[in-house]
């Protein structure tokens, strides 16, 4: 059985994700009330669309819940103009956001455009100066590990706060393998970088292993400042094992 100790852990670190296609305000509200309010231990955050940014943040702001605010720009393709990203942005921040999650251009990255994706990058952290920013390398698209150790590097130079692994919208989400080249470029920096594993986080025991890798190559404990795990499911499955 695993440790309850453990189980709370791993919850602290979770950003709670809702980004259903199809979806609406009261649906969001249900969620909201049951997967947020009614959780054993709060996450880290929870991340929505920009559409209920504001809906979400007065439900968290009224029920009291010491909850972090995320949003998704550039998201989930990483295919939009710069332009309107930095629109986006500048949408998100008013309407409640704490963080946001920014999709690389990774396209952009594979075709050697190497400088646009650095443009790019450095432009989205100077819109998001002062707020907590993750960017998505979508690490199953990049091809090799050298691509993987590349977008983790140009995120790192950028001063963005995380690299995050996967939208959770394409086939490959994380991996073990690229967990631990993103880890690796991570511990090498020279400044504090926060980690977030998304996208096909389902179970405790990979989540276990993704923090306890977190942990061995950064030498650091897995706290929410610098390490998050993006699940939609996950949550529940925490929930029952510590009520068990």
């Amino acid at each position: 059985m695993t440790n309850p100790l453990r189980i709370q852990q791993l919850m602290k670190l979770v950003d709670l994700t809702r980004l259903t296609d199809q979806d609406n305000a009261d649906a969001m509200q249900q969620w909201l009330e049951q997967d947020v309010a009614g959780a054993a231990v709060l996450p880290a955050a929870v991340c929505v669309y920009p559409d209920y940014l504001a809906q979400v943040k007065s439900f968290l702001q009224q029920r009291q819940l010491a909850v972090q605010l995320a949003t998704v720009v550039n998201f989930p393709a990483g295919t939009l103009p710069l332009s309107e990203v930095l629109e986006q942005i500048q949408q998100a921040l008013p309407a409640g956001a704490d963080e946001i999650d920014c999709v690389l251009p990774y396209q952009t990255l594979l075709s050697g455009q190497t400088e646009q994706v650095r443009h790019f990058l450095a432009e989205v952290r100077q819109a998001t100066a002062g707020v907590c920013l993750k960017i998505i390398i979508e690490s199953g698209e990049l091809v090799t590990c050298q691509q993987i150790s590349k977008a983790t590097e140009l995120v790192v130079e950028s001063g963005a706060d995380f690299v995050k692994t996967s939208t959770g919208k394409v086939k490959v989400g994380v991996t073990e393998e690229a967990a631990r080249i993103m880890l690796a470029v991570i511990a090498a920096a020279d400044r504090p970088v926060g980690f977030k594993a998304s996208g096909g986080v389902r179970s405790v025991e990979f989540a276990l292993k993704l923090v306890g890798l977190f942990e061995e190559l950064t030498g650091n404990l897995a706290t929410p400042a610098y390490m998050r795990l993006g699940a939609s499911a996950l949550l529940n499955d925490l929930s029952q094992r510590l009520d068990y």
